[in-house]
């Protein structure tokens, strides 16, 4: 499995994984398109399998980083490869990425109904400073779920 900066022709994988990830409120493929046309303040990182040209996208994520402070804007791995460690390495892959662009701490926004998006967010240092109520209304879905705000820092004192 490699990690590499995504490219335009990614994108097109970005959005189907996207939608089997996150099959009530996915990014579309536009979405995507905007999110890399705002390089270099936002990078995305692919997990792909395979050799170029024949490669098999297993995961993406992305980070804007705005000065000493970083958000996750995505993460997601496909779900036959999930519980493999690809979600942390791509995280740490945008911890690395943030660092370097001087980012001293780093946002993210997690479903409080994703345990295991949870679970990986808490292993990797990041705790709970705010929850946006009823903030994801899927279409669907019985209620809204709530948004759980984590941070995390990068740089100790």
């Amino acid at each position: 499995m490699r990690l590499r900066e995504a490219t335009w022709r990614d994108l097109a994988g970005m959005a189907e994984l996207e939608a089997r990830c996150f099959p009530h409120d996915g990014w579309s493929a536009q979405t995507f398109w905007a999110e890399l046309a705002q390089r270099p303040r936002r990078s995305y990182w692919v997990a792909v399998d395979g050799t170029a040209g024949e490669e098999e996208l297993a995961g993406y994520a992305g980070l804007d980083v705005a000065g000493d402070l970083a958000d996750v804007m995505t993460v997601a791995v496909d779900p036959g490869r999930r519980g493999t460690g690809l979600g942390a390495r791509l995280l740490e892959t945008l911890h690395a990425r943030a660092v370097d662009a001087g980012a001293v701490a780093v946002l993210l926004e997690v479903r409080a109904d994703n345990e295991p998006a949870r679970a990986l967010y808490s292993t990797r240092g990041y705790r709970v400073v705010r929850t946006r109520r009823g903030y994801y209304r899927s279409a669907g879905a019985a209620s809204p779920v709530d948004a759980l705000v984590m941070r995390k820092e990068l740089v100790g004192p």
